[in-house]
């Protein structure tokens, strides 16, 4: 681990040896793994399950995972976040399947803050479950594409490594996809 002076935090090198701090439970390392990854885990397991307090409770349950497969030996051995992410994933899965019915992504509460007036945030409000219900009737793995793409913001590269497909594989999934998406959304007549 090198230290980042400029920036005050730990830095590290690569995975690699991120891995094996934490294979240490280095708690310097688990710290750093929680502050990097949280948020943005956090944020795409809620626009899974449209819940705070559920939310939490996967996320916290996400960390409590990494830590039993860590003394198990079945912690990541490569990408971090990607085990993370695929872990998050499972957990999502569990949780619906346990509760036998599949809710929508929310509508991020941000988007409608700030200057917007009403009329535009109702618009903004109905485009956007639009898209949720259209997204909906896509396959799991192209609604898993284009969550983890355009809703966690991840490169294709890092939604390859979460989905454990080739990136060819992931971006001809989300090429599918956005087609669908774009044929349930956009009627026919306007394309010609």
């Amino acid at each position: 681990m090198r230290l980042n002076k400029c920036m005050g935090i730990n830095a590290y090198d690569d995975d690699w040896e991120q891995i094996q701090q934490v294979s240490t439970f280095d708690g310097v390392a688990l710290a750093h793994i929680y502050d990097e990854y949280h948020p943005a885990l956090y944020r795409y397991i809620y626009r899974q399950v449209s819940d705070v307090e559920c939310a939490r409770d996967l996320t916290a349950e996400l960390f409590h995972r990494l830590l039993q497969a860590i003394v198990k030996g079945n912690g990541p051995s490569q990408d971090i976040k990607a085990w993370l992410y695929r872990a998050a994933h499972n957990l999502v899965i569990d949780h619906y399947r346990r509760r036998q019915h599949r809710q929508h992504l929310p509508l991020d509460e941000q988007l409608l803050a700030g200057d917007m007036n009403p009329a535009m945030a109702a618009e903004n409000h109905i485009a956007a479950e639009t898209v949720l219900l259209a997204m909906d009737n896509l396959t799991h793995a192209q609604h898993q594409v284009i969550s983890l793409k355009f809703l966690a913001g991840l490169s294709n590269d890092e939604v390859a490594s979460i989905m454990e497909k080739p990136v060819g594989a992931v971006k001809s999934l989300q090429h599918r996809a956005l087609a669908a998406l774009q044929r349930q959304l956009i009627p026919d007549k306007e394309f010609a």
